[in-house]
């Protein structure tokens, strides 16, 4: 997985000697919601949070491009049945390829890279010590922009690490599991 995201951060900054018509820019934000995956997940639901952020989109051809964004992730789970909640931020670099199917429809998928920046529990306990600083994750979704630069997108991301990095943590592994649903504005 790191090779893969160390090749798509290659690639992004090979692309990034195309044409200035060829690479727009934008902003984006969105509702998560976010959850675990992995052992012991059946007293866990989804957190609903947010996302904030940056992003690229590096036009190949007709078709094809590549969109790299930038994006503060406030993410975690909930307790099923109690009041319990626990929030974990990230600073997220999804790197998206983007194939249009139809006029402004596209389908995405790319691999992730996160970087933890806290986290805690509903009583403001911190746990970030107890889990790994670094989440890797895959990205799957649909987009859809408009020729005014408005922009829509839904995606799921599948994490593909484990959350939890602590002495005594065994075989226990969960990762995080965020579906997003966007809302943009590329400025042409």
């Amino acid at each position: 997985m790191k090779n893969l995201f160390l090749l798509s951060v290659i690639a992004v900054f090979a692309m990034s000697n195309v044409n200035a018509q060829e690479v727009t820019f934008g902003a984006k934000a969105g509702l998560n919601m976010a959850s675990f995956s992995g052992d012991e997940t059946g007293g866990v639901k989804a957190k609903t949070s947010f996302h904030v952020g940056a992003v690229a989109e590096i036009a190949i051809s007709d078709v094809f491009s590549v969109q790299p964004e930038l994006l503060f992730s406030a993410q975690g789970a909930k307790e099923d049945g109690g009041d319990g909640e626990f929030k974990s931020n990230y600073i997220n670099l999804p790197i998206m390829a983007k194939y249009y199917v139809a006029e402004g429809l596209s389908v995405e998928a790319g691999p992730q890279v996160g970087l933890l920046i806290s986290a805690e529990d509903e009583d403001g306990d911190d746990f970030k010590d107890e889990m790994s600083g670094i989440d890797f994750g895959l990205n799957l979704g649909v987009g859809y922009k408009m020729e005014s630069g408005l922009n829509f997108a839904a995606r799921y991301n599948l994490g593909l690490s484990n959350i939890w990095d602590y002495d005594g943590i065994g075989d226990f592994s969960q990762q995080n599991a965020v579906f997003q649903i966007s809302v943009g504005y590329f400025f042409n």
